[in-house]
């Protein structure tokens, strides 16, 4: 894995703050704490947008955050625990690491012409 994709995994951790964030901020400083979240997350996926092809880039964020914020829902809110939910979720990850797999990044491209 190289560091490319090590950001959009980064990326899509911030985008699951910033997503339970926007749920649950009260106060000035869990807004603000918000924003920097944003801000890094979409930081991140934009720089590895540059070295991987974008639409991948994009689907595997957003199944990451979707999942990641799913996930965190129930384990630290106490949102009720549905089999379906968590079946369709790995479905999701099943997915998204299917395209990382299948994907190959621009400098990898280029070593092997």
């Amino acid at each position: 894995m190289n560091k490319d994709w090590i950001k959009v995994f980064a990326a899509a951790f911030f985008e699951v703050l910033w997503v339970i964030g926007l749920k649950h901020a009260d106060s000035f400083w869990t807004w603000g704490g918000t924003i920097i979240a944003i801000v890094i997350s979409f930081y991140g996926m934009i720089m590895a947008g540059k070295k991987l092809p974008v639409g991948t880039v994009y689907a595997v964020f957003v199944g990451l955050g979707t999942a990641g914020t799913v996930l965190s829902e129930v384990l630290f809110f106490g949102e009720p625990f549905k089999l379906a939910k968590i079946l369709l979720i790995l479905l999701l990850l099943a997915g998204v690491i299917g395209l990382k797999l299948v994907t190959k990044d621009q400098a990898q491209e280029g070593a092997e012409s």
